[in-house]
């Protein structure tokens, strides 16, 4: 039998090792295909066919996971190749820039996840982000401090750690309201980073620019690329080492009498991966230079693939991944289960200022260089917007990381389309909105529905 714990929400087990499982519900007490939709179908799926029927009953019953923003994102591209002149938005070029300009936006909405799966918020990592990126940049400066690249990246991370724990204890010790807090940061940092702008002989504007390798290196998060047979390599063994360890995991489970998805839709899923890993890679690999050579993927795309990765490992597959989906679902039964509320929650908040300046590095080297007129309150709102698009709830409990790099597309998709149509900027933000207001009605009436579901007729 698995080694397991208590289940913290519900009074059952949950897995040692797994995903964070759904809130106990009395199933009795619920319609037979309401019943159905409160179990994953991964896990009592002995067969594709009966993973498809799984999924296609819980999106009856409200609980539409991630279609919706896979919709939304294949709508954007019809709609924007159609009308976009010259129908550019599914070229080679535009493409790479549709991903180079939506990794800013797909971090900074997973940093935004930590505080949502808490039922929290953060509005500071618009600027808190930024202000990490520019004490990097500031620290590369040949003429001033001259440190190496990746030791300004650590100070620049560890400071945005640090302000994360600060506002952290702030909400969990003193139970001040996350919205409050956060909003006082977004505040606060923002004044900091113009501290910050005027040191050295800059006059607010330490560039990237130049050939000094600290320089490049920051410059080069965003601009720089591997070589097309490296950036094959790089696909194989990444698609061979996930693919091989999702496949020993399942039959790992099978072997020890544990529940794991089909082994067809094991393949299935690997397959997809590779299908989708490859198609990227050759996209990246065709020459995008008007003059001259340009090829190769970015190394931007690893920074958000190497974020994602590290972080869904840490929510799907560890004790603290588990304490966080328990507390957003219901945390004074998480609390009386034994788990440390206040330290979960204060380490959420590290770990979404932590990650909104990796965002804030990618940021300065997408402008080559940091200034004023950094417009973080507009960043952090596109970052909520980002998670709740992909189907990270604001009520919390429920979201992924994969959620964040969904919504991040589709946003950066609306940036891109408006932008090769030359509309104003306005129209970018009306458009934005709308597709929030949808998700978020959406999110309401899943929960609405999931609720109704499961009570008694």
């Amino acid at each position: 039998m698995a080694k397991a714990d208590h289940d913290p929400v519900g009074g059952g087990r949950v897995p040692e090792d797994g995903p964070p499982i759904e809130p106990f519900v009395d199933l009795t007490a619920a319609t037979p295909e309401a019943a159905a939709s409160l179990v994953p179908p991964g896990i009592v799926a002995q067969s594709l066919g009966e993973y498809l029927h799984g999924q296609i009953v819980r999106v009856r019953s409200g609980d539409s996971g991630a279609l919706p923003v896979v919709l939304a994102l294949i709508a954007t591209i019809i709609v924007f190749q159609a009308i976009s002149p010259h129908h550019v938005f599914l070229s080679a070029g535009n493409i790479v820039n549709l991903f180079l300009q939506s990794a800013v936006f797909m971090v900074l909405a997973m940093a935004e996840i930590f505080a949502l799966l808490l039922g929290e918020i953060d509005l500071s990592i618009g600027f808190v982000g930024p202000v990490g990126a520019v004490i990097a940049v500031q620290l590369v400066q040949p003429s001033t401090t001259n440190w190496p690249w990746w030791a300004a990246i650590i100070v620049a991370l560890l400071a945005c750690a640090l302000i994360g724990a600060v506002q952290g204890t702030l909400v969990t010790r003193l139970r001040l309201p996350s919205f409050i807090v956060t909003l006082a940061g977004l505040l606060i940092f923002n004044g900091v980073l113009l501290i910050v702008l005027g040191f050295g002989p800059f006059s607010g504007y330490p560039s990237l620019s130049g050939r000094q390798p600290n320089l490049r290196a920051l410059y080069n998060l965003m601009w720089g690329q591997i070589d097309p047979v490296a950036s094959w390599i790089a696909l194989a063994l990444i698609v061979g080492l996930l693919g091989l360890n999702m496949f020993l995991r399942d039959a790992h489970r099978r072997r020890s009498g544990l529940v794991a998805p089909p082994v067809s839709l094991t393949l299935i899923k690997i397959g997809l991966m590779a299908a989708v890993g490859i198609a990227v890679v050759a996209v990246c690999n065709i020459n995008r230079a008007h003059v001259g050579t340009l090829e190769g993927v970015p190394w931007a795309i690893f920074i958000v693939l190497g974020v994602l990765g590290a972080w869904t490992f840490l929510l799907q597959r560890t004790r603290y991944g588990r304490y966080v989906y328990a507390i957003g679902g219901n945390a004074e039964a998480a609390r009386r289960a034994g788990i440390n509320v206040n330290r979960v929650r204060t380490l959420a908040f590290v770990l979404c200022s932590f990650t909104a300046g990796i965002a804030g590095l990618l940021y300065a080297s997408y402008l080559g260089g940091m200034s004023n007129n950094v417009n973080g309150g507009q960043l952090v709102l596109y970052a909520v917007a980002a998670a709740v698009i992909g189907g990270t709830s604001l009520f919390g409990g429920r979201g992924k990381m994969s959620h964040g790099v969904l919504g991040g597309l589709v946003i950066g998709g609306i940036y891109n389309g408006m932008y090769l149509l030359g509309l104003a900027v306005q129209w970018e933000f009306i458009i934005t909105g709308i597709v929030l207001i949808c998700a978020v009605t959406i999110d309401a009436l899943s929960r609405r529905s999931a609720t109704s579901g499961a009570s008694l007729h």
